[in-house]
């Protein structure tokens, strides 16, 4: 029986991660449960809200820092609550200033509150601008194939589609489009938004995506510590899945057991 081989790890601008799962920090109880559960994802790249966390800003306030260390964890600044290109590009400026020139940024332009999808044209905007001033963009859009594409020909580090609106909870809403994202992917591709549970994260991986990024599936759990440990297991599982290859969907049943061979 020849040996499984060992899968690769995850690459993003140059550097190599063992988990696929990446974790956000904000709705939280308090930074205790923060660590706690991130700790329990496993998660090695966790993304803060600028805008929102203090990470040096305030320094009479707690500092997210303090319990998620940079040396320990890679900081992916957001852009949460950015709504024009001004601003994003302005607040992941200032992330670099605050992380002594650290250029992995996570890019979301909002297009409006109501939905919170991605004004695609100011994303695009934005991530030619920063792209230019030396920053590596993990871009969140939507999950048009053509508009991902487009981000990575320009530059982006990783393209991350949404597979429901931000905090839904839904799901992957069209898993073909998220599989053409893939399928034609010349670098990472990370689920970002509406993962709900186990069983969505299990599935975008299933598709052959590189990772998934969540936050309130986590956060907002009734046990957030457990739920980032079931999420982190259903990371795993749907890798192994999708690198053992599933066997084809047939409309009529096929015997467990074959007849070839049989003696009557």
């Amino acid at each position: 029986m020849s040996a499984i081989p060992e899968d690769k790890p995850l690459i993003v601008a140059g550097k190599a991660y063992r988990s696929r799962l990446l974790t956000g920090t904000g709705k939280y109880a308090d930074l205790e449960q923060t660590r706690l559960a991130t700790e329990a994802a496993g998660a090695e790249i966790v993304t803060v809200a600028i805008r929102r966390s203090n990470i040096g800003q305030d320094p009479d306030e707690p500092n997210l820092l303090d319990v998620l260390p940079p040396d320990r964890y890679t900081i992916l600044p957001n852009t949460a609550g950015c709504y024009t290109a001004t601003d994003a590009v302005r607040t992941c400026r200032l992330a670099r200033e605050l992380l002594d020139g650290h250029n992995l940024i996570k890019l979301e332009v909002l297009g409006d509150e109501k939905t919170l999808f991605p004004d695609i044209t100011a994303t695009l905007e934005a991530a030619e601008i920063l792209i230019d001033d030396g920053f590596d963009v993990m871009v969140y859009t939507n999950d048009d194939p053509i508009i991902a594409r487009r981000f990575a020909e320009m530059g982006c580090v990783a393209v991350m589609p949404l597979a429901a609106p931000i905090g839904s909870g839904l799901g992957i809403q069209n898993r073909w489009n998220i599989l053409t994202i893939v399928e034609e992917a010349t670098v990472p591709i990370v689920v970002d938004a509406g993962v709900g549970t186990a069983s969505d994260a299990a599935i975008a991986m299933e598709l052959g995506c590189d990772g998934v990024l969540m936050n309130t599936a986590i956060a907002q759990a009734r046990d957030p510590v457990r739920m980032a440990r079931a999420m982190r297991l259903a990371i795993e599982a749907g890798r192994e899945a999708f690198l053992s290859g599933r066997i084809p969907r047939k409309r009529f049943a096929s015997a467990s057991s074959p007849l070839d061979g049989m003696f009557f």
